[in-house]
């Protein structure tokens, strides 16, 4: 249960409630903002190695290398934005064919690398004042062989690092106290490289595309250390974030990566095949993940083509696109929206493998005939917070997030309203269905790390701060076929462990019921309880056995035997190599088995902290119950300002 303020606890308990029903709108996914990007500039300069940074005060520069000269053009435009000249160029010199530039800023520092028209020696030239004046190229280094990829980023302290792949080699030069060090190789071993960005956070975090040794195309990530996630100096292994298999027409390449707010990865993904294509995909991180967690969700198209993709970066407002011949922005602040002086009525309803809302606006004169072109758009966020007006005020308790499905507009007897309907993480699971298989060998990932993996694809975080020993120790062999969604497979994977998934915002938490829980709230006390029935049944299975991998293990309810003879649960699980293992499910498909021989549900006002699984005590003399421990299995929350006004929650209940 969320934990309430001292006030808005005695005011959900008092005879006499004034109901306070917060409704936000954000234009966002699990609290991470989604950016729309307006295309500024289209001109016609041809598609090839490019790049873009922006300094601190604000200017965008960019640079980019003609296909056919070699020529090095340089663009700095001053406060961008729709009516700015993105056409201008000045000349800096000639580069080598096949190789990429690449830029970098922070503060009025501007930095500008290219390769020699030998192919192998790295030249650099610096900016103190925002890009508007650079000194000579200088010689970094000459490389083993010819460099194709290069990317730079300038830690906090000034310290530059220069990544540029010679081959199949990615090498870094670091330039502290103002000399450049030696080139030396990264301990990862890759066929090919086709891409490679990189973003200072605490570390130099890369995004590498390229070939492994088994054939597969793929776009990775991995850090090169400078203290924070990563030792000073060392490389993280590859982290995969999306692949092809080896033999297919895909390919990945022309990586760009930065942090606006989370990280966000932009690469091609090139196909030549009958139906040819060479089309950027964009990616984020989830709101409060690290660079080394990564969890990205599924990478989806950007309306462009281009082989050599588009270069990202970002200011204090916006993020920004560029292209030789294209320059995008999107705010980065989401679009907001307070509905809650709107509602009319709200009804929704959670259940463990599943949420939705339906919320009725007032629409009487036409406050929401725009619906789907600011906060309130398919996909966006809906905050719901129960609450009441306090001692102190209004006060509300954030409650789970839903996500835009469809809305309706009602009119006619003189009325006109909008009907949202919404759907919670599960609907966000359910509408994420897997491009390929995805497999995991035994002993590989955990089943919390096959969660995250799940829920990240549909841009959803997991929460567990008390996981079960199953849920953190049990690496079990699991396949997520393709076509197949990420709620079959949270489903599946969470059958293997005895924790329990409920959503609180846009996060999942996960939480281990046990008959010794302590009570979480009560109910026919000092709180109110407005109606209520009861179900006593016998146990729907009594008995299970479990076969695993040369071990057996049983479950026995012998009160239930006694009474309906067994009724026979059999789990054949591979994956459980040791007897604990066995007994462990077992005893969890044991305990499941014994919550559902209680059930029934209660009527009563909002409690403004109620959530899935908590466990409360229910007081009813006229159904003989005194203080008797139920486990929510169940939310309802209704609301009705209009007609009969309402507003009560109910509750189906389980065993504890």
């Amino acid at each position: 249960m969320r934990t309430l303020p001292a006030t808005l606890l005695a005011a959900q308990k008092q005879p006499s409630r004034c109901p306070y029903l917060k409704v936000e709108a954000f234009d966002r996914m699990a609290g991470v903002a989604r950016l729309y990007f307006q295309r500024l500039y289209t001109g016609s300069e041809p598609d090839y190695y490019h790049a873009v940074t922006m300094p601190g005060d604000g200017s965008l520069i960019r640079a980019r290398l003609d296909a056919t000269t070699y020529g090095i053009s340089l663009q700095r435009v001053v406060n961008p934005g729709p009516d700015s000249n993105f056409s201008a160029w000045t000349g800096h010199g000639t580069s080598s064919a096949g190789a990429a530039i690449a830029l970098c800023s922070r503060g009025a520092n501007v930095l500008f690398f290219c390769v020699g028209t030998d192919q192998r020696t790295i030249y650099w030239k610096e900016s103190t004042d925002y890009g508007a004046t650079f000194g000579d190229w200088a010689q970094v280094l000459v490389a083993p062989s010819a460099v194709t990829w290069m990317a730079v980023d300038l830690s906090l302290a000034g310290v530059v690092a220069l990544f540029f792949v010679s081959v199949a080699t990615v090498y870094v030069t670091v330039r502290s106290g103002g000399v450049w060090g030696s080139a030396s190789a990264w301990t990862n071993t890759l066929a090919s490289v086709s891409g490679l960005a990189t973003a200072y956070d605490g570390d130099w975090d890369l995004a590498v595309a390229g070939q492994d040794s088994a054939g597969d195309v793929k776009v990775w990530t991995c850090i090169y250390g400078d203290g924070g996630a990563q030792p000073i100096g060392t490389w993280s292994a590859l982290a995969e974030v999306t692949r092809a298999s080896a033999g297919s027409p895909v390919s990945f390449r022309a990586t760009s990566l930065d942090q606006p707010d989370v990280f966000r990865l932009f690469f091609v993904e090139k196909h030549t095949g009958s139906q040819s294509y060479q089309r950027p995909q964009w990616s984020h991180s989830l709101a409060s993940a690290s660079f080394q967690d990564n969890l990205w969700r599924e990478p989806v198209p950007f309306n462009l083509d281009a082989e050599y993709g588009l270069a990202l970066t970002s200011g204090q407002s916006y993020a920004w696109l560029s292209c030789p011949s294209g320059v995008w922005r999107a705010p980065l602040t989401p679009p907001y929206q307070e509905l809650t002086a709107d509602v009319l009525s709200l009804r929704a309803g959670t259940r463990p493998n599943s949420g939705r809302l339906r919320i009725e606006l007032r629409n009487d004169d036409g406050r929401h005939n725009s619906v789907g072109l600011g906060a309130l758009r398919a996909g966006s966020e809906l905050a719901v917070s129960p609450g009441y007006y306090t001692s102190a005020g209004a006060q509300a308790s954030a409650g789970p997030s839903y996500w835009v499905a469809a809305w309706e507009h009602v009119s006619g007897e003189g009325q006109s309203r909008l009907v949202v309907h919404a759907v919670d993480g599960w609907g966000l699971l359910a509408r994420w269905r897997a491009r390929r298989q995805y497999r995991w060998a035994a002993s590989e990932a955990s089943v919390l790390s096959q969660l995250h993996s799940v829920f990240a694809r549909a841009g959803l975080e997991v929460v567990a701060p008390g996981p079960s020993s199953t849920l953190t120790g049990f690496a079990p062999a699991f396949t997520i076929s393709p076509g197949e969604s990420g709620a079959e497979a949270a489903r599946r994977l969470l059958a293997l462990v005895p924790d329990v998934l409920y959503f609180r915002g846009g996060q999942a938490y996960l939480r281990v019921p046990s008959a010794s829980d302590p009570t979480d709230y009560a109910y026919g006390t000092d709180h109110p309880l407005f109606a209520g029935h009861y179900r006593t049944g016998d146990w729907p299975v009594n008995r299970t056995q479990v076969y695993g991998a040369g071990v057996v293990a049983e479950y026995f309810s012998w009160d239930s035997i006694d009474q309906v003879q067994d009724r026979l649960r059999q789990i054949h699980d591979l994956n459980l190599t040791t007897l604990s293992q066995a007994q462990d499910r077992a005893q969890t498909e044991g305990q499941r088995a014994e919550r559902e021989t209680l059930g029934g549900e209660i009527v009563a006002p909002v409690n403004c902290g109620q959530e899935l699984y908590d466990v409360i005590e229910v007081t009813d003399a006229r159904a003989g119950l005194s203080a008797a421990r139920r486990r929510v299995t169940g939310l309802g929350l209704e609301y009705s300002a209009t007609g009969r006004p309402a507003y009560r929650q109910r509750l189906e209940l389980g065993g504890v």
